[in-house]
């Protein structure tokens, strides 16, 4: 049985990823370790928490002897690595959380491998999941990042990120540990923190609250639908080749404003409401210290290597998302009122 370890599977990208494993590999046993901090929400995997197949542990990728333990009793042959701080913001006014979660944990976890694997590292694989925001800031006209940009990250989390990512690289060329790499564009979907622009807008147009729209909303972002992330992982991980690095996006450049005025027109219209009826509740706000003007991924490389390419147009995945979102509101109460920790903070005390 292949045994595989998920950091971070009770997140966003990690939760749906854990939903496309566990359906498309029933033979895998698959472990998932989250240390369900608020991002980390159990209501997340819920429907998975009880298949023999799949076994959850509360605990955090710094913690170096719980990775040695899981490592003995369940003998991984490869490592899903997801586990990240990941909102700027925080990472703007905390940025020594993200140095130790991303950086420190990233270090433990790869020695943890390193230590489990040693002398049979034959059909093994760390794939560490990155961002493209490692890359820094394209220039309107600027092309696209590639698997050959320069790093030139501008924030704590995107510096933590690309830390993580050589000390990921230098463990394939110090110790020979097989890895791979991807960094990845802004993805959207189901499960998304209520922090983030997508999930967040939409709940406030639903609240009439407003809509806070960093400077003139003119900064570029590539969208990426995170179940076509979550194909791409997947491909990544079996075919992928070790050493490799591939870059995932969606071919799909937005201007924040044109997103947001988009995710109204969808929102409202899913609501019966009339056509940019909540229009009036953006407001512009003052922009984001070294906020990086726009982001465009490459994905030749995995499109020619391993015949990935994103499944939706644009306008179908956020249609699809604002459904699911507008089908669950009780998930997205349970999150902007804290309940959720509460729940997992009683199902796990003591352990």
């Amino acid at each position: 049985m292949h045994s595989l370890l998920i950091t971070g599977g009770a997140g966003f990208i990690g939760s749906n990823l854990l939903h496309y494993m566990l359906a498309k590999y029933p033979e895998y046993q698959i472990v998932t370790l989250d240390a369900l901090t608020y991002a980390g929400n159990l209501g997340n995997i819920q429907s998975l928490l009880e298949q023999p197949n799949h076994h959850f542990v509360r605990g955090s990728i710094c913690d170096a002897q719980l990775l040695d333990e899981l490592f003995e009793r369940y003998q991984f042959d490869g490592v899903l690595h997801l586990a990240a701080e990941s909102h700027v913001d925080r990472s703007i006014h905390n940025p020594l959380a993200f140095a130790e979660t991303n950086v420190m944990g990233t270090l433990t976890l790869l020695n943890a491998a390193r230590r489990a694997w040693q002398g049979a590292m034959q059909g093994k694989r760390f794939y560490h999941i990155s961002t493209d925001e490692v890359y820094g800031s394209l220039e309107l006209d600027g092309g696209f990042f590639t698997e050959d940009t320069k790093y030139d990250p501008r924030s704590p989390y995107s510096a933590s990120k690309a830390a993580s990512d050589h000390f990921v690289r230098a463990y394939h060329h110090t110790y020979g540990l097989p890895i791979v790499i991807s960094n990845c564009s802004n993805n959207y979907g189901p499960y998304q923190f209520p922090e983030k622009l997508i999930p967040l807008f939409i709940n406030n147009i639903v609240l009439g609250k407003p809509l806070p729209v960093y400077g003139k909303g003119e900064n570029i972002r590539d969208w990426l639908y995170v179940e076509d992330h979550c194909r791409a992982i997947d491909l990544i991980y079996h075919e992928g080749k070790v050493g490799e690095t591939y870059n995932i996006g969606g071919w799909n450049e937005w201007r924040n404003i044109d997103l947001i005025r988009l995710l109204i027109k969808t929102v409202d219209a899913a609501l019966g409401r009339p056509e940019s009826h909540s229009e009036g509740l953006i407001t512009y706000v003052t922009d984001r210290a070294g906020h990086d003007l726009r982001y465009a991924i490459d994905s030749t490389k995995l499109a020619e290597e391993l015949g990935w390419r994103p499944s939706l147009q644009f306008e179908e995945g956020l249609a699809r998302t604002v459904r699911w979102y507008l089908e669950h509101q009780d998930w997205m109460q349970e999150l902007t009122s804290g309940d959720y920790q509460r729940y997992y903070q009683e199902m796990y005390h003591g352990r």
